[in-house]
């Protein structure tokens, strides 16, 4: 596995390697926000024949059922909200198929984890990525300095439906209104959501065996990041630093000989710790005034109107904000409010119940499973999103982390697996 090529051993891993690694391809067509979801009902459908015909897969975990369990009630909240206000039979088979391109990929990429699929295959296919990006960059730059339009086109795709035409179009550069600097989203559909990503190919980057394209990854994954200029993509990256420098310590006794004197230091200057940690969020808060008071809106409207005429299932669909959150839509911006508004408790509950069973279960198998290691950064990073993005809007992006996490929560199987896979696939 060190070697610069990785060679697909059955169909499963070479359709995953193939849309991870041709990510700016579909972007140039339109239609990554297509080829998620296709993808995960075909692998999803694969798992079934091979569980049916007794095929080479991996055990499907209590974990894997509760997020199942979990998505399946946000289909059953959003059938109720629709029905409660009387939305009609065109907005709920509309909403419906949302889910199934939403919220239903959360469950389903973890279950697709459960087939023969090596994670290496997704490492590397990332750090191809992030190759990618490195040597288009100064085209992006190009494009700015230039003046060139900042977006070229929008997709024919488009006339299938999503959430915007920002999601099929091919943006160079975008000019952030507040600044004045240029920001870029690249394959993504705004900026934030491109440092998501860069995120999580950082996490798959510091998997990749491969000296070479581990630098690759690295230099890739911090490019987006910075490239993005969000604030919440900093500090994920900061935490995901530290969650992994403290794994790699944590049995050292020299880690809590240092341990001691800082945190007796800090008891002692805990006032003033307190007040620069305050200080430091306001500074980051005020680095982007106008966006922090948008979100802010968003969030009082989300929730007053949730509290006042929804809060058991919720108002069933997203409704467009007012002038003063310049009409973007309620709850967005934030998992749990737009969860709160859209589908109400239940549909909180549904989100939050599958991710504390995964947290327990990553946990328990921490320093016994490496891949628990890298669900539980995953899981962080998706934790710490749910309070700047929606995170079934963006599932059609970070599903690699979803197969991954599928793989980290899979029941443990015969060694043989693979090779029966193998065997089934060979010509």
């Amino acid at each position: 596995m060190d070697s610069q090529t990785i060679i697909t051993e059955n169909v499963d891993e070479k359709i995953i390697y193939n849309c991870i690694s041709f990510s700016y391809f579909f972007w140039l067509l339109g239609a990554l926000y297509v080829i998620a979801p296709v993808i995960a009902w075909i692998l999803f459908l694969r798992l079934l024949v091979k569980k049916l015909d007794n095929q080479p897969a991996f055990r499907i975990s209590i974990t894997h059922y509760v997020w199942v369990l979990g998505m399946w009630v946000m289909l059953i909240a959003l059938v109720v909200g629709h029905l409660q206000f009387g939305l009609g039979t065109g907005k709920l088979i509309k909403s419906s198929i949302g889910w199934a391109k939403g919220w239903a990929l959360l469950a389903i990429f973890p279950l697709i984890g459960c087939l023969p699929i090596r994670p290496e295959i997704i490492y590397r296919a990332s750090c191809r990525v992030c190759k990618h990006t490195i040597m288009l960059f100064p085209v992006f730059v190009f494009a700015w300095v230039a003046g060139l339009p900042s977006t070229l086109y929008v997709s024919p795709l488009s006339i299938i439906g999503g959430p915007g035409p920002e999601f099929f179009s091919v943006s160079l550069y975008e000019i952030d209104p507040g600044s004045g600097v240029p920001r870029w989203r690249l394959f993504t559909p705004w900026a934030p959501a491109l440092g998501m990503l860069g995120n999580l190919y950082f996490i798959f980057a510091l998997q990749e065996k491969n000296a070479t394209w581990r630098r690759w990854g690295y230099g890739g994954s911090l490019l987006m990041i910075l490239m993005s200029q969000s604030r919440l993509a900093i500090v994920c990256y900061l935490a995901l630093i530290g969650f992994f420098t403290t794994l790699r310590f944590v049995r050292s006794p020299w880690l809590y000989l240092l341990l001691s004197p800082v945190m007796l230091f800090v008891g002692v200057i805990g006032e003033s710790t307190i007040s620069k940690i305050e200080q430091s969020i306001d500074a980051v808060k005020a680095a982007r005034a106008d966006s922090t008071r948008v979100r802010q809106a968003l969030a009082d409207i989300a929730v007053e109107r949730w509290m006042n005429e929804a809060v058991v299932f919720g108002h069933g669909i997203v409704e467009r904000g007012p002038h003063m959150v310049e009409y973007m839509p309620i709850g967005s911006h934030h998992t749990w409010y737009g969860l709160l508004f859209v589908k109400g408790v239940v549909g909180a509950v549904a989100l939050a119940i599958p991710m504390l069973v995964t947290f327990i279960t990553l946990l328990i198998r921490l320093f016994s499973n490496p891949l628990a290691k890298v669900g539980m950064a995953i899981l962080l990073m998706l934790g710490l999103y749910t309070f700047g993005e929606n995170l079934e809007i963006l599932a059609y992006l970070f599903w690699p982390g979803l197969i991954v996490l599928g793989m980290a929560l899979r029941a443990e199987e015969p060694d043989d697996v693979f090779a029966k896979a193998d065997a089934l696939d060979a010509p």
